[in-house]
């Protein structure tokens, strides 16, 4: 992975920093000149909005402060307290990682099902050019072994059945970014869509993999622009193309949700059997673990979760690298792999559920020493509208990662302002370039910016900058406030 300019900066500042936290920190404000610049840059952002904004050395030496304690939707910034946690627990996790299993059950008739297990792999892939992790190889254990076979069924029983966290926008359920959860994950549960302009007047060409029926109502118009919008009612497996494609577009590719993975994925490997020649009579079905009072910690009473036990497979995949997963959660900010992995964390502590999930996650914060006010989650990802953070907690976070041993790992998984991931094409051509490396964030009314950052002087700071309650539309006019009041913050420190 290419690292910053900033690199050996940042890693001598971590090395030096101290232990104290920033609830115990001293206050060295920023001079009033500095202050006030930062006001003026955020005031330019769009009325109405809400900024908060902390900054403060790696020992937690407050420089500069605006609204720190305030409560702020953190969009995708939720990541980085879910990756926070992994990393804090992740000998342990990799070592119990399992990789997607399948097996044949015989039922008393003597008819042979395939059951795909799921266990949480969020890598899982059937591509035709898939060179790892690949469904295929299953689909060939399985052929190898007979050429007969009933039904297919795709259990994901490995966590309970949590596809939505509360508060997330049933409107999002369409798209990729609320794709449905499951244990039993297959081509990031995204079906593809390609679409080819068609003559002005007409429908333009659709290819999908047949999953789906597509209704397809976009009408080819003139020029290059396209305005498509996508409609399905959850589980229905129809999905609705409406609006205009340019004749002059170039062919597209479009990616939308599946909600019930776990019978995606068997849907697929049946169409891999019966490219080995395995005869397929059967249904395609999924089996789910209801969310129970049980998979709640605080209805256990202190009791170890009860979890389903497995019987033998007949084949299984490697786990992945869990740490390697992380690079792309961050850098990309995919919100499928941060909720598989808050459910991974929770089932080695508890029932695989968003309950337990939010269990440890008290528990990592408390030995942060962050107070239970800063910040409270119903999800991984930062999709839920429920989810809150202070600056403080966020900074607080970003201190104590410093301090730990993997935190530069951790650090590398955040993307860097002007060169990669969600912060590619900002902070170019400031002094902000290469040296800023944060998590962003971006929801309905919503901007997060949470990280490092190297300032002109070359001390490493934290911060975090969160926007809220932007109007309509207003969204990228509150960020690039945020974004020029922290290259004036770098050029004057």
């Amino acid at each position: 992975m290419t690292l910053s300019i900033g690199r050996f900066a940042l890693a001598s500042a971590l090395a030096l920093s101290l232990s104290l936290t920033a609830a115990n920190a001293q206050t060295n404000p920023a001079p009033a000149p500095l202050l006030t610049t930062v006001e003026q840059k955020l005031a330019e952002g769009p009325a109405g909005s809400r900024f908060g904004m902390l900054v403060t050395t790696l020992d937690g030496e407050i420089l500069l402060s605006i609204a720190p304690d305030q409560r702020f939707i953190p969009a995708s910034n939720t990541k980085m307290f879910t990756t926070a946690i992994a990393y804090a627990e992740l000998a342990s996790l990799q070592q119990t990682a399992k990789g997607t299993g399948v097996r044949l059950e015989t039922g008393a008739d003597g008819a042979v099902d395939v059951v795909l297990h799921g266990r949480g792999d969020a890598l899982l892939s059937s591509a035709d050019d898939c060179k790892s992790d690949c469904l295929q190889t299953l689909a060939d254990a399985v052929a190898a072994k007979t050429r007969h076979v009933r039904n297919i069924v795709g259990d994901d029983s490995w966590f309970p059945d949590e596809r939505w966290s509360p508060g997330m926008s049933w409107n999002n359920i369409v798209s990729r970014y609320g794709t449905g959860v499951s244990a039993l994950t297959l081509d990031d549960n995204e079906l593809v869509v390609k679409l080819a302009p068609g003559t002005v007047g007409a429908a333009p060409v659709v290819q999908a993999s047949g999953y789906y029926t597509i209704d397809n109502r976009v009408v080819t118009v003139a020029g290059k622009a396209e305005a498509i919008e996508a409609d399905r009612m959850p589980n229905s497996r129809v999905l609705r193309l409406t609006g205009t494609v340019g004749v002059e577009a170039a062919p597209m590719t479009l990616r939308y949700g599946i909600d019930d993975p776990a019978h995606y994925a068997a849907w697929r490997l049946r169409e891999l059997l019966r490219a080995r020649g395995v005869r397929v009579d059967g249904n395609v079905d999924a089996r789910h673990r209801p969310l129970t009072p049980a998979d709640v910690p605080e209805n256990r009473k202190g009791a170890t979760a009860v979890l389903p036990v497995e019987p033998a497979m007949l084949a299984e995949l490697p786990a992945p690298s869990l740490a390697d997963n992380m690079v792309r959660i961050n850098k990309e900010s995919q919100n499928l792999h941060t909720e598989l992995m808050l459910r991974r964390v929770a089932r080695h502590t508890g029932s695989g559920s968003i309950a337990d999930g939010q269990a440890v996650m008290r528990r990592v914060m408390g030995e942060a020493g962050l107070p239970a006010t800063g910040y409270s989650f119903a999800d991984g990802s930062g999709m839920s509208s429920y989810n809150r953070i202070s600056p403080r907690a966020a900074v607080g976070l970003l201190n104590w990662i410093a301090r730990q041993p993997w935190g530069m790992a951790w650090r590398g998984t955040l993307p860097i302002a002007g060169h990669d991931g969600t912060l590619q094409n900002r902070f170019k051509g400031t002094i902000l370039e290469g040296k800023l490396f944060a998590k962003t964030g971006s929801l309905n009314a919503s901007r997060a910016l949470s990280g490092y950052f190297v300032t002109r002087s070359g001390r490493t700071l934290t911060f975090s900058a969160l926007a809220n309650d932007m109007p309509e539309n207003t969204d990228s006019q509150a960020t690039a406030a945020v974004d020029r009041a922290l290259v004036a913050i770098a050029e004057a420190l």
